[in-house]
């Protein structure tokens, strides 16, 4: 099955890569700064029609109009074309497309390609964490020696205060903090342990699905800012981290 999708994903990244050159078409959905362009929907329609022809019996669930039906007890894919479609816009070069997949309503297998770095992260549960053919593992250090990321979007504005008073806790026990724009990328730069934490009080489930598993796979850990299991079908926040990491951040959230 990872073969065959990450074969799908990887062609996909070249349709984002190449559509730097050309008009991106950009529309806005609802809430501010809540960007959609001609390449979202072109890329999403791509990966759909590849992966019903080599796995006809799956549902999908994508961040693009058509498919946000209910997680069934199957195979379902969650599909985020362009995660960090704002990047996109910007030709800021941190974007990724993502694609989980879903078995009996629980993570079984994520894929996420940048193409800009040529990385491809996958993961299928009980078989490890993979960046291209190297195998991941969260870093085993504490807060203060990790970079921290967080993400929040300008049209879930209602949590600005509350992510940027918890980042600023983060910043001043930490290495730095960042906000890169693509919630998928930075939880994969904890499985690769280039960062050691990922916070935002808002996501979608395609924002984590596969990054989730990846993340798992190398070791981390990601629920809610409660403590509580991430779900993937109803949108929730996310803390996600290396152990160590994960455990510390909750101590301050909590505080």
């Amino acid at each position: 099955m990872l073969t065959e999708i990450r074969e799908i994903v990887k062609e996909a990244g070249q349709i984002l890569r190449n559509a730097h050159a050309g008009s991106k078409n950009i529309s806005e959905k609802s809430g501010y700064a809540n960007f959609v362009t001609a390449f979202d929907c072109q890329i999403q329609e791509f990966l759909v029609e590849r992966l019903k022809a080599v796995f006809p019996e799956a549902g999908f669930i994508g961040e693009e109009n058509l498919m946000q039906e209910p997680l069934g007890e199957g195979y379902y894919f969650i599909i985020d074309p362009i995660d960090g479609t704002t990047n996109f816009i910007h030709d800021y070069h941190h974007s990724c497309i993502s694609v989980g997949v879903a078995y009996q309503g629980k993570g079984f297998a994520g894929v996420v390609y940048n193409p800009y770095l040529d990385e491809m992260y996958w993961a299928k549960k009980g078989e490890g964490a993979y960046c291209n053919d190297g195998r991941l593992t969260v870093k085993d250090v504490s807060l203060e020696e990790s970079i921290v990321a967080f993400g929040c979007a300008r049209y879930n504005s209602e949590e600005t205060d509350r992510s940027f008073d918890f980042a600023k806790k983060l910043y001043l026990q930490s290495h730095g903090i960042r906000n890169g724009g693509s919630s998928t990328l930075d939880i994969c730069r904890i499985a690769s342990g280039r960062n050691g934490l990922y916070f935002e009080m808002l996501l979608q489930p395609w924002d984590y699905a596969a990054a989730s598993v990846i993340l798992e796979e190398a070791g981390g850990v990601i629920t809610t800012m409660d403590g509580t299991p991430i779900t993937l079908d109803a949108p929730c926040s996310i803390l996600a981290g290396s152990p160590v990491v994960w455990e510390e951040s909750m101590g301050l959230w909590n505080k």
